[in-house]
């Protein structure tokens, strides 16, 4: 059975993303910082069939990413498929947007999936390959106002997509980047 982690799949997008793995019989890991969501959404993929299991993570922190990567391959035995999910924007005027929050969405926004993609690319190597797949957005290509923070996350994770693309493509590790529009999640 193949094995997608999903981050930022508590909830919205995501967890969409991780219902869909799921129904295709891919066994799927669950990471978000939102514990509640995690545990009650991995049960309710479990109870209708699926594999899924939850892992704590704020994928911001090198720490809690290798914890995310070890805990999948010790329960699940690999890693097929990341998917890059977790983000969240500040819009808030250039002027007020304070330089904490700024890191906040760049560490989680584009730190967060290098640390992810560098931490699980060993095990889909060690497997023969693999698929990562980084959730952009519109705003990389066509910001709007007080969106500074977001927008150049998603502009670096485009970047970073056609880097990682190139350097991990000789290991028979796919790298590719969707940037939806807006979507309500219901959030």
């Amino acid at each position: 059975m193949k094995v997608a982690v999903v981050t930022g799949s508590g909830n919205g997008i995501g967890l969409e993303i991780a219902r869909e793995f799921a129904a295709a019989g891919i066994a799927v890991v669950i990471a978000d910082r939102d514990d509640e969501s995690g545990i009650d959404n991995a049960g309710k993929i479990n109870s209708a069939g699926g594999k899924s299991l939850f892992v704590h993570a704020d994928i911001s922190l090198p720490a809690d990413v290798t914890h995310l990567m070890d805990k999948t391959v010790s329960e699940l035995g690999r890693i097929d498929i990341l998917v890059n999910n977790a983000g969240f924007g500040i819009w808030k005027s250039p002027y007020e947007l304070t330089v904490e929050e700024w890191d906040s969405v760049i560490n989680t926004n584009l730190r967060g999936a290098f640390l992810s993609s560098r931490c699980a690319a060993p095990y889909m190597k060690e497997s023969g390959g693999g698929s990562v797949i980084n959730i952009a957005s519109t705003r990389a290509f066509m910001s709007e106002a007080n969106s500074e923070a977001y927008s150049a996350s998603k502009g670096g994770l485009v970047a970073l997509t056609h880097a990682l693309a190139a350097s991990l493509s000789k290991d028979n590790i796919r790298v590719n980047c969707i940037s939806p529009g807006w979507i309500d999640t219901g959030d």
